[in-house]
């Protein structure tokens, strides 16, 4: 059975077939390119996601381009640039592990393969040269005219550089297009040492290799090195090189074919440079920092400091003056990055939008932490392009155990960083593990919470409200449960994995339905702060009301005070015009909150319960007055004041005395579901 086509391998194969087309004559039609291109497709793919992975799986690639006649001169360059984008950016790859190394590995089989298969089918054309050379000389005496000329035709109109060396390596015949590789007229080079030509750094290995041919343990060797020019420029080079014999069988000459890869080597490296480095920046992107962190982590005897950056409100710059000028602000701070570290065993990366990273190897006279969080500040305080300056908010991890992983790092220096962004701008902190912990837990809660509310893990409890001078109840409030967390931790979580607002959307509903059964009174319930700023919260509390079938006055809303401030209050006014009673919730007493009273269509406040913690067991303080004197003055007003979270009866009347309305919490007892009432 034929295996299935996987469609964007088509697409790349496609894509592929486009690109490499119109580079070189192949006796088939777009359908049947696209076919074969397909059948190299499934085994680059497959290679890449093999474990363990094997770049020889791909080198065959390169080969059967060649054989297949893709030997155009933009052939491979084409082929590159095709597969680099696709197989980096395909959703079938995405979860590979390390897949830009493994990337690079196998365009450099490919461009291996390419190459040794283009020079195989250009040293079989070479073969035939030495062979004919070797023919002509042996010859020489019957048809001496003729065999030089065809000699000295293919000898001086080859495209590959050819060099006659002695068994001492002195040049005895170059060509034209081996004295154009090194910049010398090739007449010149018959007389010099052949090695002479070669980097210094490649010199003695080929000098081992010559003396090995010219001893006759080996007839011939490939290998790819440097030539240097005259004017000093480098250039890399596939040495083809086979030991001539005299008439005797004895070694006489070695024959050297030089090849001009310099295009190919520099496209390599260039695309490595590339998969390795931010483009902006030209700084390490996160994949090679985090190999390099890794080796870095595991050689240093003082151990490495990470520092993880992210510039404040950067978002300022690029929509106040520009994109253009924000890139020209990354690219300044890269650079004062690094010589932030210039005189130390450091490495600086761009791993996001305006996140930077910088990991220090630890040695005598490296900074301390503080010191070196002093000098990052006070370097990009600097002013930049433009007259922008800009500050950072940093997360530290210092000498961390060599039990650490890489990603464990990056880890704890990210969540350090939004910690350190919690308390403001150009803020920074060392990492703490209780604080961690904590932390990774709350999150790992928050994470869960939407599957919780999928299985039907969380539920809306009710507790009593009671009006406190007569200590009837007068309604009820709808709080959420999950699992030991309360309300307001529901709602914290909620808030930070953005759950908040169908979360919110669920309970109200949950709470209408079960309060449309009882007559226990007023259903009180408290809105998140995203569901208080819902531009359509009328409308989904109209629709529940529908669904349900409780009246609007039968329902109490308390909007979040906070989200209130900053907007306009027309959902709380449409709320009273439909017959649903409003208030605010979490209530602490500011100036703004007391004025916003006076805008709001508001009939009631619920005191934040942080407040109301503070303030419990006040008796006859200055705190206590206060609030006594602006319960007063509230319920003056026409608006009723409620008091969340009592733990216990004297509390409860503690707060009676105060002259608040009513209040709900444990001192009546258990919350319970809503068909216990």
């Amino acid at each position: 059975m034929t295996p299935p086509v996987r469609p964007r391998r088509r697409e790349i194969a496609r894509e592929w077939m486009r690109a490499v087309y119109p580079t070189a004559y192949v006796p088939l039609s777009p359908a049947e390119i696209e076919l074969f291109l397909l059948d190299l497709v499934d085994v680059i793919a497959d290679a890449v996601q093999a474990e363990p992975f094997a770049v020889d799986a791909v080198a065959e690639v390169g080969g059967r381009l060649v054989r297949g006649h893709f030997t155009g001169q933009d052939t491979l360059r084409r082929t590159v640039d095709v597969l680099g984008r696709a197989l980096l950016f395909a959703p079938e790859l995405r979860g590979v592990p390390r897949l830009a190394e493994k990337v690079v590995a196998v365009l450099g089989g490919i461009s291996a393969g390419f190459a040794g298969a283009m020079r195989l089918a250009a040293f079989d054309q070479q073969e035939e040269v030495k062979r004919a050379l070797l023919t002509a000389k042996r010859r020489a005496e019957r048809v001496l005219a003729v065999s030089e000329a065809r000699f000295h035709e293919v000898f001086a109109t080859s495209a590959f550089g050819i060099v006659i060396t002695d068994l001492t390596g002195v040049c005895v015949e170059a060509n034209e297009a081996l004295g154009e590789m090194v910049g010398v007229p090739h007449a010149e080079l018959g007389g010099r040492r052949l090695l002479g030509l070669f980097h210094p750094a490649d010199a003695d290995a080929l000098a081992a290799m010559y003396r090995a041919a010219g001893a006759g343990r080996v007839d011939r060797f490939r290998e790819q090195r440097r030539l240097v020019r005259a004017d000093g420029e480098p250039v890399w080079v596939r040495l083809a090189v086979s030991l001539l014999r005299d008439a005797d069988g004895r070694p006489a000459f070695h024959v050297t074919m030089a090849e001009d890869v310099t295009e190919l080597h520099l496209l390599q490296k260039n695309l490595d440079h590339q998969l390795l480095h931010d483009a902006l920046t030209g700084l390490s992107n996160r994949q090679h920092f985090a190999t390099r962190l890794e080796a870095m982590h595991g050689a240093s005897p003082g151990g490495v400091t990470l520092y993880h950056l992210d510039l404040d409100a950067f978002s300022v710059v690029n929509n106040g003056v520009g994109h253009p000028l924000g890139d020209r602000v990354l690219r300044e701070v890269g650079r004062r990055l690094e010589a932030v570290v210039a005189r130390e065993d450091a490495l600086v990366a761009r791993v996001g939008g305006d996140e930077f990273a910088l990991v220090v190897a630890n040695r005598p006279g490296t900074p301390t932490v503080p010191a070196m969080v002093e000098r990052i500040t006070a370097a990009l305080a600097e002013p930049m392009t433009g007259g922008t300056a800009v500050s950072a908010s940093i997360g530290v991890v210092d000498r961390p155990t060599a039990d650490w992983g890489v990603d464990e790092l990056l880890r704890a220096a990210n969540a350090t960083l939004h910690r350190a962004q919690a308390r403001g701008k150009r803020q920074w902190l060392p990492y703490d593990r209780h604080e961690d912990t904590r932390a990774r837990a709350w999150l790992a809660r928050a994470a869960r919470m939407p599957g919780a509310l999928a299985d039907g893990e969380l539920e809306v409890e009710y507790r009593p409200v009671v009006d406190l001078e007569s200590d009837a109840p007068v309604g009820h409030v709808a709080r959420l449960r999950w699992a030991e967390l309360e309300h307001e931790a529901c709602v914290d979580l909620a808030e930070a994995n953005g759950l908040s607002q169908a979360l919110g959307q669920w309970a109200l509903g949950e709470a209408a339905e079960a309060a449309a059964g009882w007559s226990a009174g007023t259903l009180h319930v408290e809105l998140s702060p995203m569901q208080s700023r819902d531009e359509d919260l009328v409308g989904t509390v109209k629709r529940i009301l529908d669904r349900t079938g409780l009246p609007g006055t039968g329902l109490r809303l308390f909007l979040d005070t906070r989200s209130m401030l900053a907007q306009d209050g027309d959902n709380a006014q449409v709320l009273r015009d439909n017959g649903i009673a409003v208030g605010l919730a979490g209530f602490n007493g500011g100036q703004a909150e007391l004025s916003l009273l006076g805008e709001l269509a508001a009939d009631a406040l619920l005191l934040a319960p942080s407040a109301v913690r503070r303030l419990a067991g006040q008796r006859e303080s200055l705190p206590h007055r206060a609030i006594g004197a602006m319960v007063r003055t509230i319920r003056e007003s026409g608006i009723a004041v409620f008091v969340p979270d009592v733990p216990t009866p004297e509390l409860a009347r503690w707060w009676r005395g105060v002259g608040v309305d009513g209040a709900f919490g444990a001192f009546t007892g258990p919350a319970v579901p809503g068909w216990e009432l």
